[in-house]
């Protein structure tokens, strides 16, 4: 099913899928005012924080072949505007993440994108601290 999305559809749903995800994750940590949640939920969504992402779980071969495979064509796809905020590396990254996490929604490996949004968030709590 998902094979036959580009890099950029991919992404487009999993930039909505990991937004989610990052804000239920603040307010499970207590978070309330809708301020605090926004400004920590930028730190966690950011192409610069999905980079640090992409980094880690490349050093630590985290993705399976497959899996690398759908980053790449995230992080590969033609068209790609560079944000304000990132340089074209960071955001190109980021962009695989995200597509990578699209792909595991669409192909309903639930288990995976869980697993993978856990360490997400465990990196990026990291590189707060």
């Amino acid at each position: 099913m998902s094979d036959q999305h580009s890099g950029q559809t991919l992404a487009y749903l999993g930039d909505a899928l990991i937004e989610v995800a990052v804000r239920e994750h603040l307010i499970e940590q207590g978070l309330t005012k809708v301020n605090d949640l926004h400004k920590r939920a930028i730190r966690f969504t950011s192409a610069v924080g999905q980079s640090k992402v992409a980094i880690r779980w490349l050093e630590d071969d985290q993705m399976s072949e497959t899996e690398l495979a759908v980053y790449k064509r995230g992080r590969n796809a033609v068209g790609i505007r560079k944000p304000q905020s990132a340089d074209r590396e960071e955001y190109q990254r980021a962009t695989g993440v995200e597509a990578l996490m699209g792909y595991l929604h669409l192909t309903g490996n639930r288990e995976r994108f869980l697993f993978l949004m856990a360490s997400y968030l465990t990196i990026l709590e990291e590189s707060e601290a």
